[in-house]
């Protein structure tokens, strides 16, 4: 018996559905109905305990013209811009790139065990690399201290930003130094060799040959691990809650909503933060598709 197009499709478009609807169930009860629940948290003064936790009260916007006129609040957001550039933008981007040019020059072997160590630093679990480098930073009997002879220097006390900075550049470089090998290694060798005999130094051979060739890469690169350094939560399991002068915004929403107990103040926050990771990604992608051919 023969079928026509149109019932083939309105056959198989009730089972798309059906394989879609689980995939869905899961997006909506582990995403959407948490960030509806934030949104209402927001507009409320709910708090962890008292009478504003048994009966919150709506106070619409308060929350949110709290935050923007509060200087705790500016001085966190501008530590994490800091943080930002420094690790992300600076650190794990240019050493990223950095290990990536260098491995493709240097044998199998020597490669293979830069890699091994490079991304081992990367899949440790958050707790473990911090308590590692915890104890490299101890003022005691660290081993950075050791190294540099530096005895009594607490290095999370006297150049807490530098810390945080240096710590997760470690951890989150290996996803560069991946992206980027996988890039150099889409540029035409042909290319590279016609401006090696063209008389072209290294200099000119990336700006001229490689970086129009992994120009998206890099825009990609740089917006995934800016909106990840900018969420980050990882650096306040090393410097702890008394330390703010590291505080960056994960930390300062994490003391505001369960340390002082204030839930409302502490979604109005969340939602802030996530306008702002709207924006950049918003900025990258327009760059990235102006500048993509």
């Amino acid at each position: 018996m023969k079928h026509d197009d149109g019932d083939v499709a309105g056959l198989g478009r009730p089972r798309a559905v059906a394989f879609a609807l689980p995939a869905l169930a899961i997006i909506g009860v582990f995403l959407f109905l948490p960030a509806l629940w934030t949104l209402w948290l927001g507009l409320t003064n709910y708090r962890l305990t008292g009478t504003a936790a048994a009966h919150p009260k709506v106070v619409w916007f308060d929350n949110y013209r709290t935050a923007l006129t509060d200087h705790e609040f500016r001085g966190a957001l501008w530590r994490t811009t800091l943080f930002v550039i420094g690790s992300a933008l600076i650190g794990q981007s240019l050493f990223g790139f950095s290990l990536a040019w260098v491995l493709q020059r240097v044998r199998k072997p020597i490669r293979s065990v830069v890699e091994f160590f490079v991304l081992l630093a990367w899949i440790v679990p958050s707790s473990v690399s911090s308590f590692l480098w915890f104890a490299l930073y101890d003022r005691r009997n660290g081993t950075l201290n050791a190294l540099l002879g530096t005895k009594g220097t607490a290095w999370l006390i006297q150049y807490p930003m530098w810390s945080i900075v240096v710590f997760n550049t470690w951890v989150g470089t290996a996803f560069s130094m991946l992206l980027y090998r996988s890039a150099l290694g889409s540029v035409p060798p042909s290319q590279l060799e016609s401006a090696r005999l063209a008389g072209a130094g290294p200099g000119a051979q990336l700006r001229d040959v490689i970086f129009p060739h992994i120009r998206s890469h890099i825009l990609t690169n740089t917006l995934l691990i800016t909106l990840w350094t900018f969420n980050v939560f990882t650096p306040y399991l090393l410097t702890g809650p008394a330390n703010r002068k590291a505080e960056i915004m994960a930390g300062y929403i994490y003391r505001t909503s369960l340390r002082v107990g204030e839930l409302g103040q502490g979604a109005a926050i969340s939602l802030i933060m996530i306008v702002i990771n709207l924006i950049i990604a918003l900025v990258y992608l327009r760059v990235l598709r102006e500048r993509t051919p």
